[in-house]
């Protein structure tokens, strides 16, 4: 009887070990680094981004942004530089992926180029280009999704407005894209 005693609490121990290591440890894995693939394909800004897991619900992380193009003819306002730090909060099921909701701030530098003074003698316009600094606060939606070994992708979007500069014409700053990552 003893012996089956033990067999059966040595079996459950062993069976509850394993099950536990199916189940994502809080302290791993918190760590997340990614790069925003459609803002540097589509507009040519380098938008990578570090994102710490604070529990299964929760995260906060940094995101940089640079300008490396001077495309004017897409954009009236053409952003040269931001650094966004953001809070997330999730609502699914898994550990910090799924749907979320983000709040963010973001400090950011803007150019505006436009065209005046019209010269009767050369017949051209001068150029202008004026730069602005300011800082936005927004909120984003988006998803996050995680393979088993930590590949990350997901897809958000948000708007924000600049709170500093009155006289700044870039009143709302965009923040969104596809980025790509690991979680480590």
């Amino acid at each position: 009887m003893k012996k089956t005693i033990l067999l059966l609490g040595f079996l459950c121990l062993t069976f509850g070990i394993s099950k536990a290591q199916d189940i994502p440890d809080s302290t791993d894995d918190r760590d997340e680094i990614k790069l925003n693939l459609l803002n540097l394909v589509a507009f040519k800004y380098l938008d990578g981004s570090y994102e710490r897991i604070i529990d299964e619900e929760s995260s906060f992380g940094i995101a940089a942004l640079i300008n490396l193009g001077e495309d004017y003819d897409t954009f009236d306002y053409l952003r040269e530089f931001s650094i966004t730090p953001y809070y997330r909060r999730y609502f699914s099921k898994g550990y910090a992926k799924g749907f979320f909701v983000e709040g963010f701030g973001m400090l950011n530098q803007s150019s505006d180029q436009y065209f005046s003074n019209f010269d009767e003698n050369t017949q051209q316009f001068t150029e202008n280009n004026e730069k602005y600094t300011d800082f936005a606060i927004g909120v984003s939606l988006g998803g996050k999704f995680i393979s088993k070994r930590g590949f990350v992708a997901e897809v958000y979007g948000g708007i924000g407005r600049n709170l500093i500069n009155s006289d700044n014409v870039v009143e709302v700053v965009g923040r969104g894209g596809i980025s790509l990552g690991f979680r480590f």
